[in-house]
């Protein structure tokens, strides 16, 4: 079963490539996420990256948890799992209304 990493404190010219080819010295690597900001397309800092096998995922955090890729220490450990969050509320409110306090004919 794959195994999930977590890999933050990138450097922002860090790419895929470097990531897939650091990784795959600790064994096989099934998936490589660097995380890009939607409206610049520059990497956030940390990526995640799914090894093939538990012993391949220590292995890797063993290895590369500290060490130095272009001039940042990695910090490199296993991904929890997504939190569900609620989604935001956005609808605005209401309809404008009546105002309660306006004059009344008798």
């Amino acid at each position: 079963m794959a195994t999930r990493l977590f890999v933050g404190n990138l450097s922002f010219n860090t790419t895929e490539g470097d990531l897939l080819d650091l990784f795959k010295q600790a064994g096989n690597v099934t998936a490589c996420n660097l995380i890009v900001d939607k409206f610049t397309n520059k990497s956030r800092g940390f990526a995640f990256v799914e090894m093939g096998a538990q012993e391949e995922a220590t292995k890797a955090i063993t290895d590369f948890n500290g060490k130095e890729l272009d001039g940042r220490a990695l910090t490199v450990n296993e991904a929890k799992p997504r939190e569900e969050r609620p989604r935001g509320n956005f609808g605005g409110g209401g309809g404008g209304g009546r105002d309660d306090r306006r004059e009344r004919r008798f």
